[in-house]
């Protein structure tokens, strides 16, 4: 499995970006996607998350009401809609898909950088 996310960008505070990914490979093994985020000097943290089957989503309390997640399977696709941003959201936000199995396999996108200044 490949991800490549986009999307990214400089915005100021209160505005909206929409991130995206875009899956390849075994995509229909997919369990579940996600968005982590790492700001500089911070541990990566989840930020939402999404089961493939169902749709089911979780997401970090910070950002709840503020982004929203969604898939689009027809298209190996994945979205984050971020509206609200404020400058602690500013970090690289990394695209995640993991394979349920005997050995769980998780896959990573290079990121794509948010900035959001104040």
């Amino acid at each position: 499995v490949q991800l490549v996310e986009s999307g990214g960008g400089l915005v100021q505070a209160g505005g909206s970006l929409r991130l995206s990914c875009a899956a390849s490979g075994s995509t229909f093994s997919i369990n579940a996607m996600g968005w982590y985020r790492q700001a500089p000097g911070k541990q990566r943290e989840l930020v939402a998350s999404i089961i493939s089957n169902g749709g089911s989503t979780n997401y970090k309390d910070s950002v709840k009401g503020r982004f929203t997640i969604s898939r689009d399977n027809a298209k190996n696709m994945m979205y984050l809609q971020m509206n609200s941003l404020q400058p602690e959201d500013t970090a690289v936000y990394y695209c995640h898909a993991v394979i349920i199995g005997p050995i769980p396999l998780d896959y990573w996108g290079k990121g794509t950088l948010v900035t959001v200044s104040s």
